[in-house]
């Protein structure tokens, strides 16, 4: 009973702490919609995020594995964020960005499908979380292994300009309480994918705190603005 509680409590930290991953790109959009244009940014960050919260959102389902109903309501609560971000970058968006993201979007629905169709089709339930357990895993650690371009550019610069404190703290919080519900709940396939969340996110801590320490001064500007206009992150990553 006392891990059950335990787990939930976690579970549910980390639906909270998750919001603020979710709600960090609207000063990003807030400027797309004023200027009614997409301008540099990317929206492959957008397009990549909704694949992953589909893909673990039904990793989170009864359907494939046992008592994760947490992890498919953050994932399905991240998912509708991104398809709302998703959906405002291609209508200010240029025709030929227009254009490419309707079709990526529409890969991210179809590989989404064939997916879950695939995963139908496998009859034993074991074999089933398994497999869905390694896509929805290596999807979730190629996201969290973005904040790896973040590190390396304070590193260069020895600057937190570009790594706003908020964003890693929330990553951080959002990655830990999910690991101890992994653990909790003897899940592998949560345990690994955030057990690389937290290093990286309790990283870019040390990072700010240190850097921070020598006068560097945080962005005013959003994360993923940010990235895009200095460095070009996403345009070809929890």
């Amino acid at each position: 009973m006392v891990n059950l509680i335990l787990k939930d409590a976690a579970g549910v930290a980390g639906n909270i702490f998750a919001l603020g991953l979710f709600v960090s790109p609207i000063p990003t959009f807030r400027r797309i919609i004023r200027n009614r244009s997409t301008e540099n940014f990317s929206g492959l960050p957008y397009i990549y995020a909704l694949l992953n919260c589909f893909i673990t959102m039904w990793y989170g389902t009864p359907i494939i594995s046992i008592d994760n109903i947490l992890v498919m309501t953050v994932n399905a609560t991240g998912a509708a964020f991104q398809l709302v971000y998703v959906l405002l970058f291609i209508t200010c968006a240029d025709k030929a960005k227009k254009v490419r993201m309707l079709g990526l979007l529409a890969g991210d629905i179809i590989l989404f499908a064939i997916i879950v169709v695939g995963s139908l089709q496998i009859p034993n339930y074991h074999l089933r979380q398994i497999v869905v357990g390694v896509i929805s895993g290596f999807t979730l650690i190629s996201m969290f292994a973005s904040p790896l371009f973040i590190i390396n550019l304070v590193i260069r610069t020895r600057s937190v300009e570009f790594m706003p404190f908020y964003l890693s703290l929330s990553t951080f919080l959002m990655s830990t309480s999910f690991l101890l519900y992994g653990i909790l709940n003897g899940d592998i396939f949560i345990i690994l994918p955030n057990s690389i969340g937290t290093l990286l996110g309790m990283t870019q801590l040390l990072l700010y705190c240190y850097y921070k320490s020598n006068g560097s001064e945080s962005s005013r500007e959003p994360l993923l603005e940010s990235l895009h206009e200095h460095k070009g992150v996403g345009k070809g990553e929890t």
